[in-house]
C-alpha cells in the first residue's frame, strides 16, 4: 500500500485528505504542524507529500526546500490564498503540483494518482535494461537509462519536472517549442496551472546547468515564440 504524507494543521481539512485517500486504498500519515512535518518528510519515505502552505513552524515552502535537497518525492503545495507569486514559489523550490482551497476531494485524489503514476513511470523507465542513450552537449550530459544530469562532470540534481522539460529539449534540439505547447507535453492539458509554469522551471534549470544564465548556452528564448535546445 502506498503511503501518503499530509503536512495540515487543519483538523478538518486534514481529516477529509486522510478519508478520501484511504478511501483510495492509501497510507495516510498526518503531521500537524511544520516541525512534524519535516522530520517526516526528511527522515521517511513516501509515495507523495500533501504540503500545505502556512504551518506552525517551518512552512510548506521550508518543508518543500529542504527535502528537495535529497528527494524526489512528489510534492503537492496546498494553498488558501490564490496569488501567483505563492504558486510560483512553490513551483520554483520543486513542487510538482499546488491546490488552492477549497478544492474537490475527488481532484485532489486524481492528482495524487496522477504525480504517483508519473514518477514511477520515470523510475521504471530508468531501470529498464535498455541500451543506454546519453545526450552528451558541450559540458552537458544526459544519461536517459540512469535518470541522472551532469555538468562538466558532477551531476546536478533536478526534479522529476525539471528533468522531462530539459530531456524533452534536448531530445529534440533545434526546434522551438511555445510554453503552451511544453506545458500540454510535460504537465498534460488536464494540468492544473498556465505557462508561467514552464517559466518557472526553465529558470530552474537554467540554474543548474547554465554558467551564465543571463546568457544561456543550452536553452535559449526566442522572444515571442517560445524555448529551443541549442546545437550549434
Amino acid at each position: 500500500m502506498k503511503k501518503i504524507l499530509i503536512a495540515e494543521d487543519d483538523e478538518l481539512i486534514a481529516a477529509l485528505e486522510r478519508d478520501y485517500l484511504e478511501a483510495a486504498e492509501f497510507e495516510v500519515v498526518i503531521a500537524s504542524d511544520g516541525f512534524e512535518g519535516m522530520r517526516l518528510a526528511t527522515e521517511e519515505e513516501y509515495a507523495l507529500i500533501l504540503l500545505d502552505v502556512m504551518l506552525p513552524g517551518p512552512s510548506g515552502f521550508d518543508i518543500c526546500r529542504e527535502v528537495r535537497r535529497n528527494k524526489n518525492t512528489p510534492i503537492i503545495m496546498v494553498t488558501a490564498r490564490k496569488e501567483d507569486v505563492d504558486k510560483i514559489r512553490g513551483l520554483g523550490l520543486g513542487a510538482d503540483d499546488y491546490i488552492i482551497k477549497p478544492f474537490s476531494p475527488s481532484e485532489m485524489v486524481a492528482r495524487v494518482r496522477a504525480h504517483i503514476r508519473i514518477h514511477e513511470r520515470l523510475l521504471s523507465e530508468a531501470r529498464e535494461p535498455v541500451k543506454t542513450q546519453v545526450i552528451e552537449v558541450g559540458g552537458l550530459k544526459i544519461d536517459t537509462l540512469s535518470h541522472r544530469v551532469f555538468v562538466n562532470g558532477s551531476e546536478v540534481a533536478l526534479t522529476n519536472k525539471e528533468y522531462e522539460l530539459l530531456c524533452f529539449l534536448a531530445s529534440n534540439p533545434n526546434i522551438v517549442f511555445s510554453k503552451d505547447a511544453l506545458f500540454d507535453r510535460i504537465w498534460g492539458m488536464d494540468a492544473c496551472g498556465d505557462t508561467s509554469t514552464v517559466t518557472v522551471h526553465i529558470n530552474r534549470i537554467r540554474e543548474k546547468i547554465e554558467e551564465d544564465t543571463a546568457n544561456p548556452r543550452y536553452i535559449e528564448t526566442v522572444w515571442g515564440a517560445g524555448y529551443r535546445f541549442t546545437i550549434l
